[in-house]
């Protein structure tokens, strides 16, 4: 019976922006993409046509948007705010060294992953990881036994990553979140699992488009 059959997820990170050359927090403060960013994008419209999705969903942040936008020329794309990265509160817009000096009791709890502190305006990892997972559940639900793309946030991509392997909210990163990557898993009724993660093949190209 098809309500047996897993879903499949291509997860993607939206390209690079500014403020992730710069290490600067962006949580939901809409940053577009810089000319790299959109180079990966036109990258990931090469490589996405290999495959054949029954959806196409997007955060309705502007970086993952013009990612989708780009990626995917004229497809239909639905608009997601579950995908929507996490609100950081008072940490958004500085960098991890302003967040030392301006709010230190803030950048610990941020270095050391309290699962329950939410940066004082911001959302908890709790609370934003069960968010992210109820909003995918949904998607997998709807479009159970095909396969699904997704634009979406590094942080987003942080709390798939720890549900497919097990991992806790509060244990140190130590996996990638590459910009712009192709991010396999499936989901069933046993839960999420990895397939293939941060596959980067296809950005040579953006890599080349760009002046010298």
């Amino acid at each position: 019976m098809t309500a047996t059959l897993p879903t499949r997820f291509c997860l993607i990170r939206h390209g690079e922006t500014d403020w992730n050359g710069a290490k600067r927090i962006q949580g939901q403060i809409d940053i577009d993409l810089n000319g790299a960013g959109k180079a990966q994008a036109r990258a990931l419209q090469l490589r996405l046509a290999e495959h054949s999705f029954a959806a196409v969903y997007s955060s309705d942040l502007l970086r993952a948007w013009n990612t989708a936008r780009i990626a995917m020329g004229g497809r239909r794309i639905d608009l997601s705010p579950a995908l929507r990265e996490r609100h950081f509160g008072v940490l958004q817009g500085v960098t991890s060294l302003e967040a030392c000096e301006q709010h230190p009791d803030v950048h610990r709890h941020h270095q050391a992953r309290t699962p329950d502190y939410d940066y004082e305006t911001g959302e908890s990892l709790i609370s934003f990881a069960a968010r992210v997972m109820d909003g995918l559940e949904i998607i997998a639900e709807r479009n159970r036994g095909e396969s699904v793309l997704a634009f979406t946030h590094g942080g987003v991509l942080d709390i798939v990553y720890r549900a497919a392997a097990g991992r806790t909210l509060d244990a140190p990163r130590d996996f990638l979140l590459p910009n712009a990557a192709l991010n396999w898993l499936e989901h069933s009724a046993g839960g999420w699992r990895l397939i293939s993660w941060g596959d980067c093949a296809h950005l040579q190209q953006s890599l080349d488009e760009l002046p010298g």
